[in-house]
């Protein structure tokens, strides 16, 4: 199992970079980033002094969306970095949260979104497509490669992962969702005629290791509310029980009362007051060395590829240190 460090772009820029150092010298293989450029500072500009400072570690947005930058940039921007640092880049994308409604827009549809995935991979690739009804190529890209992995939850945005996307980005660390979810992917590459064990599962959700939960849930409970957007959007568009969606999903949301993205990822968040206990066990890893192992190895045997490690919270330094020191070692088994 492959492990990413997952870091809010917020200034100074230095400190993200120094926290991705250190990350690969304790064993991470990916660095990843927040995209919204209202919220915090630009992402790129940042990817390229981390790539700069480091020998072997991979970075991308998680996750970028199809707006924000029109399709020929962001293609350009990863075509770039990979030439400058050797096809160290891979492209986290999703139809976009913050980023969107933080400038008052609606999230991409999922047409749009599986057109970018095709043309931001082909265009940094080298290949020609079409932008906006207009054939497209990037001449200067030679020998470039851009996998796209895909954030979906709903029915109809893992299919989507698994027809387009090179790999499947699940934002929370509940074993039964991951095995619900990751199956979908993979029949849908199967029905497309693509082979379902080459796309890459990558988990991400918070980790906080120590014996105080109770910190630790303080620390970590805005991911609920990160993930509550989301599934939000699902109970509108499906109905609060549908088939289509596990209620062990939905339920959680009853009392969300509406969300302030002033405090989006931040463990001060004062919208993640609906989020339960029992969710954010659910959605992180939480507790000493020995547990985070144990939920690893059950996600390690339902298909993930990658853990990559949300550290937003009071002790990101401590986590990538207890992460290197037994937590990946553990994993290499």
């Amino acid at each position: 199992m492959d492990f990413g460090l997952v870091l809010q772009t917020d200034p100074p820029a230095a400190a993200v970079v120094d926290l991705m150092r250190r990350a690969e010298s304790a064993g991470f293989t990916h660095g990843w980033t927040f995209d919204s450029a209202v919220l915090w500072q630009e992402p790129f500009v940042i990817h390229s002094r981390v790539l700069e400072h480091t020998k072997r570690l991979i970075v991308g947005p998680m996750v970028t969306n199809p707006s924000t930058r029109t399709w020929e940039v962001t293609a350009s921007t990863f075509a770039t970095l990979n030439e400058m640092y050797g096809n160290r880049t891979v492209c986290g994308i999703g139809r976009g949260d913050s980023a969107m409604r933080v400038a008052g827009r609606k999230p991409n549809t999922l047409a749009r979104l599986g057109e970018a995935i095709d043309a931001i991979r082909d265009l940094a690739e080298g290949r020609e497509a079409v932008v906006d009804g207009t054939p497209v190529r990037i001449p200067w890209v030679k020998g470039g490669k851009l996998p796209v992995w895909m954030a979906a939850y709903g029915p109809k945005a893992l299919a989507l992962t698994g027809r387009k996307a090179d790999g499947f980005i699940l934002q929370l660390a509940d074993p039964f969702l991951t095995e619900w979810m990751v199956k979908a992917v993979r029949a849908a590459a199967a029905e497309a005629g693509r082979d379902p064990d080459a796309l890459t599962i990558c988990v991400a959700a918070p980790a906080y290791v120590g014996d105080d939960l109770d910190h630790a849930r303080a620390q970590c409970r805005w991911f609920g509310g990160m993930v509550g957007n989301h599934v939000a959007d699902l109970v509108s568009r499906y109905g609060e029980h549908s088939d289509a969606i596990p209620e062990s999903l939905t339920a959680y949301i009853k009392e969300r009362a509406g969300y302030d993205y002033s405090h989006h990822g931040r463990a001060d968040n004062p919208s993640t007051d609906f989020v339960p206990d029992q969710i954010v066990d659910r959605f992180c890893l939480l507790g000493p060395v020995e547990a985070h192992i144990e939920k690893l190895r059950a996600l390690r045997a339902l298909g993930v590829d990658q853990f990559a490690v949300y550290a937003m919270h009071d002790a990101k330094e401590a986590t990538i240190d207890a992460y290197g020191e037994r937590v990946i070692p553990a994993l290499a088994d």
